[in-house]
């Protein structure tokens, strides 16, 4: 079966959706290609079970920009709510704040213990590492060791599975951009006032989101439905398995196969992908170089699986998530499905949790089957002393695949490589969202990209350059600050030994 269409959008995930959403209503026809049969969202979908809502690494709607910000409220209007932001820190058997609020902590951690994070915080600002490279130096600097291993350490390895000397300096400072230590004090000793309209924002620090009743997916459900009255295709169960681009007629030909197996092509005139990298290179005829073709096969993610838990409300938790810093237990992190929105559970009697489990994909606790890890949430639940023995009725496990591209020594490397191939042989293929660009974004970093990718098909030029999409969803035109580097958070380079 053959099929046309103006662009062809791989994925239907946020920034998927945004494209398509936005070239719909510019009157351009669009096809997306979505392999999962039944959810759209990717990461950001709500998965459901037994009228359960569960939201696949939690997702507050919260925005510096005001063009993503109107469009969510384009989509899904009086169905976003406004939510309470809650986080904790589970350390010691204890939960501290998050944001750290430093008389709790102090009481918490214990006079002689808040005294050691002190003198190592006053250490590591009059001596700080020069040029940090990694994660535990670039922390350090900021917290001093001792707060670094309390409150960063063990649930960072956890997340990413390597030691925090491995990890670059550059994923924190963009995670953690514009918070130190003097930040968290200042804001748990003075009071808080109404921040000025345009006034900056410290990204950690919101107090509020809003957030879809029934979780991230009601948003994409919509977009989808609104793409598909304004003309656009949304394909579900379609796996893109080759992508040939015929360079004397411009054309794209897509070709996907279903869960049967049975191909259908469609031809585009342009291609946005937000498949992951890895994977888009082994798509492309005619085939990438074999410099580019190695650099993709370089690149590496995260996988994680959630172990979701149906149990007795006891009000343990008010928390949209809670950080585990507990090296004894393998969970990293748990949801509160209710504390997003209490539309997510069905009845007021139970609480549903998310634990969820940061592993790679075919290691040993990917391999083990829903039983096991279930059984292995409700121990470490227990152990925790989150629930009581037979608080827990019920359970399943949702897997995602590639949550999180890993920013390894060499990605940027890697992503320059395969960014200077792909834009040199196809102009018309156009690189958007987390996957797509290999960018540790957020939901609303991805949609500028696909705001912007739209921008620039619909004007039938190069008005904007994605990659200067940074992480606070700014953005400048081609050419413009920022041009030289990609918009890539960069790796610092490796301390080189004297002498």
């Amino acid at each position: 079966m053959h099929s046309n269409t103006h662009v062809a959008v791989i994925g239907a995930g946020p920034a998927g959706l945004t494209a398509a959403y936005l070239l719909s209503k510019a009157g351009i026809g669009v096809t997306v290609l979505e392999s999962d049969p039944q959810y759209v969202g990717g990461i950001s979908r709500t998965a459901r079970y037994k009228g359960f809502h569960f939201d696949i690494g939690g997702h507050r709607f919260f925005s510096k920009s005001k063009e993503v910000e109107d469009l969510w409220t384009e989509l899904l209007g009086d169905d976003l709510l406004v939510r309470p932001r809650s986080s904790r820190i589970f350390y010691r058997r204890k939960f501290f704040s998050y944001p750290l609020k430093a008389v709790e902590a102090l009481f918490k951690l214990g006079v002689w213990e808040s005294f050691r994070c002190g003198l190592s915080y006053l250490r590591a600002r009059l001596w700080p590492v020069r040029d940090p490279r990694n994660f535990e130096q670039w922390v350090g600097n900021q917290f001093g060791h001792r707060l670094f291993s309390i409150f960063f350490k063990t649930y960072t390895e956890k997340v990413w599975g390597m030691k925090c000397t491995e990890i670059s300096a550059d994923w924190a400072a963009q995670r953690i951009k514009g918070l130190s230590l003097m930040t968290a004090v200042l804001a748990a000793l003075t009071p808080r006032r109404k921040p000025k309209p345009g006034a900056a924002v410290v990204k950690t620090l919101i107090d509020t989101f809003r957030y879809p009743r029934r979780g991230p997916g009601m948003m994409w459900d919509a977009c989808t439905a609104k793409t598909r009255a304004l003309g656009g295709s949304v394909e579900m169960g379609r796996k893109v398995t080759a992508c040939a681009h015929d360079a004397r007629s411009g054309d794209w030909t897509v070709t996907t196969a279903d869960v049967a197996g049975l191909a259908q092509t469609f031809t585009a005139r342009h291609v946005i992908s937000t498949t992951p990298i890895r994977e888009l290179m082994k798509m492309l005829a005619p085939a990438p170089s074999q410099e580019a073709a190695h650099a993709a096969g370089q690149l590496k993610y995260r996988d994680f699986l959630t172990v979701v838990l149906i149990l007795k409300e006891r009000g343990t938790l008010a928390d949209n998530w809670v950080y585990i810093h507990d090296a004894t237990v393998q969970v990293g992190r748990i949801q509160n499905f209710k504390s997003w929105s209490p539309e997510m559970v069905p009845d007021p009697a139970q609480a549903c949790y998310g634990l969820e489990y940061f592993c790679f994909e075919g290691d040993g606790l990917w391999n083990m089957s829903d039983e096991q890890l279930i059984a292995l949430g409700e121990k470490e639940i227990l152990a925790l002393g989150l629930a009581q023995p037979g608080d827990v009725q019920d359970g399943c496990v949702v897997r995602q695949r590639k949550a999180y591209p890993v920013y390894d020594d060499d990605y940027a490397k890697h992503v320059a490589t395969v960014r200077a191939d792909l834009e040199e042989r196809f102009p018309t293929l156009h690189l958007i969202g987390r996957n797509g660009m290999h960018k540790y974004n957020n939901q609303d970093h991805s949609m500028m990209t696909a705001m912007l990718c739209a921008e620039n098909i619909i004007a039938g030029e190069r008005r904007y350059d994605l990659w200067s999409v940074n992480e606070d969803a700014q953005y400048h035109e081609a050419g413009d600050r920022g041009a030289s580097t990609g918009g890539l958070r960069q790796v610092p380079r490796r301390i080189q030994a004297e002498g």
